[in-house]
């Protein structure tokens, strides 16, 4: 079973003490006790205190500022605190790959039995290639450790797959993590592929890394004890995408159906290179959003007949054979709702829809503008598209049998009684949630 860490990096003995407490009843299996983050730290009286308080089992690091810690010391002084831990019966301790030699002569090989050696390797800056991670493993492996740590870091999602390989080949105890919001996934999936922690931390004030989910998120959202290695892989790929409410609700149905998979929000730069990154059957599903849902058309292999007519795609599905099938089922989610918007719950299902005969202005010719104007369309409305380009405004209104207008026009553009103003722009969204594509006061 894959373990949850919960990293301490509070400032005081007493406060890493309370935080300590509060992993245990979050549902933390350890704790990593990050000296390097307590003030004024001192071995022998602090060590003792922070070991006896501790109701979890613990991982001791002392992170120097070299490996991206808070240490600014010499070896030997921080060699004396993981001794003096290790004399005091902790589970675990941490030590960089760089020194890792150094440290085992300074302890003359003795480690005690019950203490795992974990060495380490970080890298902020990108993710190595598959050969130079199994070397790093190598070393590792050689230099005496019970447990191996690489930590990369993800420029690009398709980054973490690299890491996932490694994991699945290696032969002894492996903690495989990618950091940044695009590495999220090598933090969720590591009991998928054989990880031996994860790091969950208390709340976001108290990160030691970036790209780390709360306790909470990786047991109530991923539902992280239930992942194994025949876990399917579902997401959200989209840019941005850590606003979505997406993972919740999927993730809620995937359980109450009983269905072994975990949804996860995927930040992307390249629809393409995800898809042909994460090309097993595992990763059997996807849900598209801004700006890949013009793109999955593109993408695959088969369309739904709808979404081919509408040009836009949110939903991807592998099949066994391996083929990509594309679907739009936004049309039908948006169109519903101003259905119901406009006439009240159930309207969506009457036999004609109260949309018939309206006017509806769409702003935006991206894929969400496309799913809008085509089911307007469909129930009877009378559609006009305004995009800021607006040649693209023109290709939609013509496709559905429409009216294109610029989006500049709207300034002067009279509207009529009952008329719906439907955006399907970025604007409005996370991260600008107050922007409008058109000025507030029309």
């Amino acid at each position: 079973m894959t373990l949850i860490c919960v990293p301490l990096v509070a400032r005081t003995v007493e406060e890493m003490v309370a935080d300590a407490v509060a992993a245990a009843a979050a549902g933390g299996d350890l704790v990593e006790i990050r000296l390097d983050f307590i003030e004024g730290f001192r071995p022998r009286e602090h060590l003792p205190l922070l070991l006896r308080g501790c109701p979890l089992p613990a991982l001791v690091t002392y992170r120097p500022n070299w490996e991206g810690g808070q240490y600014e010391g010499d070896d030997t002084t921080r060699f004396e605190a993981l001794h003096i831990a290790m004399e005091l019966g902790v589970d675990y301790v941490d030590v960089e790959l760089k020194v890792a030699d150094k440290f085992m002569n300074f302890i003359s090989g003795n480690k005690p039995e019950k203490c795992k050696l974990i060495v380490s390797s970080h890298n902020y800056e990108y993710t190595p290639s598959c050969e130079e991670l199994a070397n790093l493993v190598a070393s590792i492996q050689a230099v005496g450790a019970d447990i191996v740590k690489i930590a990369t870091t993800a420029k690009d999602i398709v980054d973490v797959s690299r890491m996932f390989q490694v994991m699945v080949h290696c032969q002894v105890p492996m903690i495989g993590l990618v950091m940044s919001e695009k590495g999220l996934m090598s933090r969720v999936l590591a009991p998928k592929f054989g990880g031996y922690l994860t790091f969950g931390i208390l709340n976001a004030a108290k990160t030691s890394a970036s790209g780390q989910p709360t306790v909470e998120e990786l047991l109530e959202i991923y539902n992280i004890r239930r992942i194994g290695p025949d876990t399917k892989v579902l997401g959200l790929i989209a840019n941005p995408v850590k606003q979505s409410k997406s993972p919740i609700l999927h993730n809620k149905c995937l359980q109450s159906v009983g269905y072994n998979a975990v949804y996860l929000p995927l930040l992307g730069d390249n629809l393409a290179s995800f898809l042909e990154t994460y090309s097993s059957p595992d990763f059997s599903g996807f849900s598209c959003s801004l700006p890949f849902k013009v793109d999955a058309v593109q993408c695959c292999d088969e369309h739904d007949p709808v979404a081919k007519s509408i040009g836009a795609i949110n939903t991807i599905i592998r099949r066994p054979d391996g083929k990509l099938v594309g679907y739009n089922t936004d049309y039908i989610g948006a169109i519903s709702a101003i259905e119901d918007g406009i006439g009240g719950p159930g309207s969506k299902d009457a036999a004609i829809s109260p949309l018939a005969g309206r006017l509806i202005v769409v702003v935006g010719a991206g894929g969400a503008g496309k799913a809008i104007a085509y089911g307007a369309k469909e129930k009877g409305a009378r559609v006009v598209v305004a995009n800021r380009t607006y040649e693209k405004a023109v290709s939609l209104a013509n496709a559905i049998g429409g009216q294109a207008l610029r989006l500049a026009d709207l300034e002067t553009f009279r509207p009529e009684e009952g008329m719906i103003l439907a955006n399907a722009t970025s604007l409005g969204m996370y991260p600008n949630i107050d922007g409008t594509p058109i000025p507030k006061i029309i």
